[in-house]
């Protein structure tokens, strides 16, 4: 059974984030799952006004930080200042120490200010002068990002798209969508109609929730093939990591929770996998010339990799 406060939470941003159904749950996936969201997408499709939806609902704290090139790993993640009052060092903290981090165009940042983020969003803590910091929880990275413009950019490593949960588009709305956008937006704030529907307590409850979903071992086994497959397929130089199981792992007992099931079917592994391991595989040179992307390889994997008979109960 899904938690009324979280319905509360999908109706609330579903309000001003029109047709955007699977992107919201998508988005409420990560939170439950405890993972980071990387969206990636054209310009004004409401890649930001989603991530902001989600942190008007939520009585947590919230930070945006915009990317651009001359942004430092000090901007992000605070520095420490000489107070001549108490003659001693005092940490001024940087946006990433909040509840909900929104990490606008990403890839306009320059690679040493990307890597501040890594022990973030990996150990929920950061590192400043030798200092181990812990962020609050629940902590929750999502980062946006724009495909078409390449000048001024700097495309996130391996090693930074591991440590996303998901990657997702929003796309474009149809027609009766975006007359409705039209008819909820051109008055004035969508964001000033959204309430606050839950806490930080209560967001670390539907995570506690997550963590108890039951996942046969026959599913587990299966995640862990799909990934193996990944790692040897001829198209792929480098496939997925142990990572990508645990990501993939939490990510079905999310979506399974989201469903209002206290278990975890096959069909769940197969909608989840598209989202967490095309970020994650890197194709061979001659395959990218030939136009063939990470998500094509997956569904030939999906194909090939059988599936278990679905198991419902413990």
């Amino acid at each position: 059974m899904l938690p009324v406060s979280l319905q509360n939470l999908q109706e609330n941003i579903a309000r001003v984030v029109i047709g955007k159904e699977e992107s919201l749950n998508l988005l409420l996936i990560g939170l439950l799952a405890e993972g980071h969201i990387l969206i990636e997408d054209v310009p004004g499709v409401g890649k930001t006004l989603m991530a902001k939806s989600l942190a008007a609902s939520l009585n947590a704290e919230f930070h945006r930080l915009q990317c651009t090139p001359d942004l430092t790993p000090t901007d992000v993640t605070g520095f420490n200042i000489f107070d001549r009052n108490n003659n001693s060092f005092i940490f001024r903290p940087g946006p990433v120490v909040t509840n909900i981090l929104l990490v606008d165009e990403i890839n306009r940042a320059v690679p040493r200010t990307q890597s501040s983020l890594l022990e973030a969003m990996e150990e929920r803590q950061i590192t400043v002068d030798g200092e181990t910091i812990k962020l609050p929880h629940p902590f929750l990275v999502v980062a946006t990002q724009n495909p078409i413009e390449l000048e001024g950019t700097f495309p996130l490593p391996e090693a930074q798209l591991d440590r996303f949960l998901l990657k997702i588009t929003m796309g474009y709305p149809d027609a009766a969508e975006e007359e409705k956008i039209l008819l909820t937006h051109g008055s004035g704030n969508p964001l000033a109609m959204l309430k606050v529907v839950a806490d930080s307590e209560e967001v670390l409850q539907w995570q506690e929730l997550c963590r108890g979903i039951f996942v046969h071992q026959s599913i587990s086994s299966y995640i862990v093939s799909l990934v193996r497959a990944t790692r040897s397929h001829p198209a792929i130089i480098l496939g997925a990591s142990p990572r990508a199981s645990l990501a993939l792992h939490r990510a079905v007992r999310a979506l399974a929770l989201l469903s209002g099931r206290k278990y975890v079917i096959p069909d769940d592994v197969k909608y989840m996998a598209q989202f967490v391991l095309p970020h994650r595989l890197s194709l061979k040179r001659e395959e990218r010339l030939r136009g063939v992307e990470a998500h094509q390889v997956l569904e030939d994997i999906l194909a090939e990799v059988p599936v278990p008979l679905e198991e419902s109960s413990e």
